[in-house]
């Protein structure tokens, strides 16, 4: 599967073109071309603000959010780099609070392919190198680094002294890579996610984690053991809880009674939880109580349990995205509409299990629609069971269905909630 990318700058553009047509052979492993690659353009991820990574079945993106409203509350100056985009993708790069914008992502793309010439380098390690590029150029306070896949194997696990790690919600995904069979690590497959995200652990770095099921927690044990990382898990390091408004928080400093995230979702007060950790177990970024309480109030991330505003696509209806794709994400979802009747838009990627949205959601549905995911292979109607009705597009899903009545859920993939973004005309900023 390719990341496709699309803008409307000629100059961006033709640097996406060049990204388009980049090859990686299936199945390499290993951080040897990203780390020739950052060689070749002089080593800047030694070069970057105290960093903050973040790995991650669910909620790692979330996660990065709320890391970024806390330190920009505090007055930092905080360079962010996610994955995917949703619409444009310049929003995988933020440099010092801002979008990079598309003169100097044009230049920035044409640098880091033109030194990658014979080295083969994916679509991901281009957009890291060209991040960390132009992180260690401009100066900022702090770096939020999310992990693109895995951890062990990820572009973004060059970086050697971090100012914390943290690993969010563990579940089982991308089995065709976490999964590959390969000699001398974990077999049972919780043990091995947990065991490839927590190879971003690092010699004297904390480690910060949630609470996982107990063949998961061993793992990360040894793990950090292994590598002699300061491990603080949810649980036994300190401990957090939502009790009606209030996100309780304790650890060996101290004691928190704050507000609950203004994130819609039940789950985000783990992920701002973990996030508030991840600050308070680290030394090299100084935050207060107060910018940790503004950053619960004003973080945002796009596309997870998002209300659409009124727009061209809305219309007359009630319309929430979510780009979650397994297991973990349906659980979340059915939490959210516990007891609430809703029609379900829904498309996702071929390689995804089809049943991971439908199946937890399954006494709330009114009616099914499968749509296309753009420029990607996806489940036909068929593959979501009997009664799933089938439209060419989310537009033409939405004008099927009645006005008005119950609230519409489009989710089962993120490239999906990035183009009903765009049709309802809210680019990410």
């Amino acid at each position: 599967m390719r990341d496709f990318a699309r803008s409307d700058s000629a100059a961006v553009q033709e640097q996406l073109d060049r990204l388009a047509r980049l090859s990686v052979p299936d199945g390499r492993l290993g951080l040897g071309t990203i780390r020739a690659l950052l060689e070749r353009l002089g080593n800047p991820h030694h070069h970057l603000p105290p960093v903050l990574h973040v790995a991650g079945t669910n909620g790692k993106g979330s996660t990065c959010a709320f890391l970024r409203a806390m330190l920009e509350a505090q007055g930092h100056t905080v360079h962010v780099t996610t994955s995917p985009h949703l619409v444009r993708y310049n929003e995988r790069i933020r440099v010092a609070g801002k979008l990079v914008e598309d003169d100097r992502l044009a230049a920035l793309l044409a640098q880091v392919l033109d030194a990658g010439e014979g080295l083969n380098p994916s679509f991901f390690e281009v957009t890291i190198a060209a991040g960390f590029t132009e992180f260690a150029r401009v100066p900022a306070d702090a770096c939020v680094v999310e992990v693109g896949l895995g951890g062990r194997f990820d572009a973004t696990n060059v970086i050697e002294r971090p100012a914390a790690c943290g690993i969010a919600a563990l579940g089982i995904d991308h089995e065709r890579f976490l999964l590959a069979p390969e000699k001398d690590v974990p077999q049972r497959p919780l043990a091995r996610i947990a065991f490839e995200k927590a190879g971003i652990a690092k010699p004297g770095r904390p480690l910060v984690t949630l609470h996982y099921a107990d063949e998961a927690a061993t793992e990360i044990e040894r793990i950090a053991e292994e590598r002699t990382a300061i491990l603080a898990m949810r649980g036994r390091d300190w401990t957090s809880s939502a009790l009606g408004n209030v996100l309780h928080y304790s650890d060996s400093h101290g004691e928190l009674h704050l507000p609950v995230p203004s994130m819609v979702g039940a789950h985000q007060a783990e992920n701002a939880a973990l996030a508030i950790a991840m600050l308070r177990h680290q030394s090299l970024i100084p935050i207060a109580e107060e910018a940790i309480v503004s950053g619960l109030r004003n973080a945002h991330w796009p596309a997870r349990l998002q209300r659409l505003r009124p727009g061209p696509l809305t219309r007359e209806h009630e319309v929430w995205i979510d780009g979650g794709h397994n297991p973990s994400a349906g659980a979340a979802l059915a939490q959210h509409f516990e007891g609430q009747r809703l029609h379900l838009i829904l498309g996702m990627l071929k390689n995804k299990d089809p049943a991971a949205i439908i199946r937890p959601l399954a006494g709330n549905l009114a009616s099914i629609t499968a749509v296309p995911v753009p420029d990607h292979e996806f489940h036909s109607p068929q593959d979501f069971g009997k009664g799933t009705g089938a439209a060419e597009s989310v537009p033409e899903a939405l004008e099927a269905l009645p006005k008005g009545s119950l609230p519409v859920l489009i989710a089962g993939s993120l490239y999906l909630a990035g183009e009903v973004l765009r049709l309802n005309g809210e680019y990410p900023d």
